[in-house]
């Protein structure tokens, strides 16, 4: 009975998978904590910062999740040996 040959695929927690994780964290710490954004002041364009504030999420989450996907594509891509782009 044969066994296949064991790969080395390196640490399973990596800088990049860090930072992979920190982007995609941020948002939810963000929102979750209500009192740093629970004000009206400073507006922004007559809008209450408790609005304007959650908008401004949207499009940093966007980001931030975009950059985690480039950055796990990137990182699956090392580990198969850089086949593909």
């Amino acid at each position: 009975m044969s066994q296949a040959p064991e790969v080395n695929r390196g640490p399973v927690v990596t800088p990049v998978r860090v930072v992979i994780a920190l982007c995609l964290v941020a948002p939810f710490v963000a929102m979750l904590w209500v009192d740093s954004y629970a004000k009206v002041e400073p507006e922004l364009i007559g809008i209450p910062f408790f609005y304007w504030y959650q908008m401004a999420w949207v499009i940093v989450s966007t980001a931030l999740t975009m950059i985690a996907y480039k950055l796990w594509q990137r990182d699956q891509r090392a580990r198969r040996g850089g086949a593909g782009r």
